[in-house]
């Protein structure tokens, strides 16, 4: 909004900002004989619970709650984005994305139908494998702030464009835009990307807002036009922010807009009318009047 310029676009960052951040596991499936839900669910959380991603910690979560005492990993590795892996024993597992399996040479072939049909439920699919070995898939699901439908189409009348850019794989996202009212959707979006793909709609003219509250966001509320950072996130995306939104609740953004649009015309209001008192005042003053 500086110097009076319409914002065109606003992007969302998906959890935490359009979501409670909140995710829980919903469905846990094996893939392989031997390979109880429980003994997927136990494995995959060994792992997760050295990350500090909130579908990691759901899965933690999950597991605990059934299983107890999680195993000692070694070689522990985060991947970015990703996923994690590491050793349990002589074994070296992952869990991740399906992305990550393919980058691995690992074939998600046995689960390929399960996976679309959660996905298609809006619901993130991370797979498990063991020794290059597809052994189960876990869905997580995080709700969508109340109020994040109705912020969209209060954008959409002020013909504000809306973006939402998240990790989850294509089908995932679209399922979740549809449920939110948004137009487009970036997926598959890599942490490190996000600053990338602002600079993408900038380079189509447009002025960017970026909404967003983790760490990672940090780079792509810098470059966006305008950064709206929620106060409920890290301090390192409130420290990135333009504006800081005390309450994450969508809705706020939408009042942020119009109240610095008021904001705006009130200081052109009162510079012409300044203007206007001293083109009228200084010929009288002149004249003694």
């Amino acid at each position: 909004l500086e110097k009076g310029k319409k914002i065109d676009v606003v992007v969302f960052d998906k959890t935490g900002t359009l979501t409670e951040g909140k995710p829980r596991v919903t469905d846990a499936v094996s893939c392989a004989e031997n390979f109880t839900i429980e003994l997927v669910l136990l494995l995959s959380a060994s792992l997760e619970k050295l990350s500090e991603h909130p579908l990691a910690q759901a899965v933690v979560s999950a597991a605990q709650e059934k299983h107890g005492a999680l195993q000692e990993v070694h070689e522990f590795e985060n991947l970015a984005g990703r996923g994690v892996r590491g050793r349990i024993g002589n074994d070296l597992l992952l869990v991740g994305s399906g992305r990550l399996m393919r980058e691995f040479g690992i074939s998600t072939e046995v689960c390929k139908q399960k996976m679309e049909e959660l996905e298609n439920q809006a619901k993130t699919v991370i797979a498990v494998s063991q020794n290059k070995k597809i052994i189960g898939i876990i869905a997580i699901a995080d709700t969508l702030k109340e109020g994040a439908k109705e912020a969209m189409e209060k954008l959409h009348r002020a013909h504000i464009e809306t973006v939402m850019i998240t990790g989850d794989n294509e089908r995932t996202a679209q399922a979740i835009a549809k449920e939110a009212g948004i137009q487009k959707v970036f997926a598959q979006v890599l942490p490190q990307d996000k600053a990338e793909k602002i600079k993408t709609l900038q380079r189509e003219g447009l002025k960017v807002a970026f909404v967003g509250d983790g760490i990672n966001d940090a780079p792509a509320l810098v470059q966006a036009d305008l950064g709206i950072a929620i106060g409920t996130g890290t301090d390192i995306a409130i420290e990135a922010g333009n504006i800081v939104l005390v309450k994450g609740h969508p809705l706020k953004v939408v009042e942020a807009l119009a109240l610095a649009r008021i904001t705006f015309r009130t200081i052109k209001q009162n510079m012409f009318w300044a203007f206007f008192y001293n083109i009228a005042a200084l010929p009288l003053a002149a004249f003694g009047l």
